[in-house]
């Protein structure tokens, strides 16, 4: 049965990341450390090249595609941008303790919200909806393989709401420049819009057999009738 591969690659390192603050649609670049740690990573490993290349609209992620992929030009999907963090941005943790709102925002209480920011209930509807979309698309367009370069937050969303094995959000925390590869089955999806998590990116040159994952695991099992 044909399926569809996607690579989920997180955008490479900013000043930001380095400083631990919450970077969301401020329209950062990465940092020069972080192009060389790309340029780097994509000698030494191996990036499986994509059909199509899309990317959140923001510079970090449009200039990580750019160096990973450089024979494709990636299309840019809005909804693929980070989570507005409202009075949050550019701020980290330690400034934002005393914060009433931060400890249940921090929590990924649904309605949990920063001040002029957007909702984790509304943020996950978001990133689900587009990437929904992009799945349609590849389907329609019968493109086999894809990657999405977008943030570390948009990645653990789309794996915590449709990945196999199942796992919270935090346990899909994704290092810059890396990622997962997953599978999307057509029967398994149209069933319960689920996909298998099968490949951490990027890989040891060589290894592109598919590791046990899931071994003892059935997806069917995780789907409801």
């Amino acid at each position: 049965m044909k399926s569809y591969t996607i690579y989920l690659i997180r955008n490479g390192l900013t000043d930001a990341n380095l400083e631990g603050r919450y970077i969301g649609h401020t329209d950062v670049r990465l940092s020069g450390e972080g192009e060389r740690q790309l340029l780097e990573m994509k000698r030494e490993y191996e990036y499986p090249e994509p059909d199509a290349v899309f990317a959140s609209p923001l510079k970090r992620c449009v200039k990580t595609a750019q160096l990973l992929y450089p024979d494709s030009d990636a299309i840019v999907i809005n909804d693929l941008i980070e989570y507005d963090f409202g009075e949050f941005e550019g701020l980290t943790a330690d400034e934002l303790s005393n914060h009433p709102v931060f400890p249940s925002w921090l929590a990924g209480e649904p309605d949990a919200e920063p001040p002029f920011g957007e909702s984790n209930a509304d943020f996950q509807r978001r990133v689900c909806v587009c990437f929904c979309r992009i799945v349609e698309g590849l389907m329609k367009t019968g493109t086999t393989k894809a990657a999405i370069v977008t943030h570390g937050g948009v990645i653990m969303t789309i794996l915590a709401a449709f990945g196999i094995p199942e796992a919270p959000m935090h346990e899909w925390l994704t290092p810059n420049g890396c990622g997962y590869s997953v599978r999307v089955t057509p029967s398994i999806w149209t069933r319960g819009q689920k996909f298998e998590v099968y490949e951490e990116l990027p890989l040891v040159p060589g290894s592109f057999s598919e590791p046990d994952i899931f071994d003892g695991f059935n997806v069917e099992d995780f789907l409801y009738d």
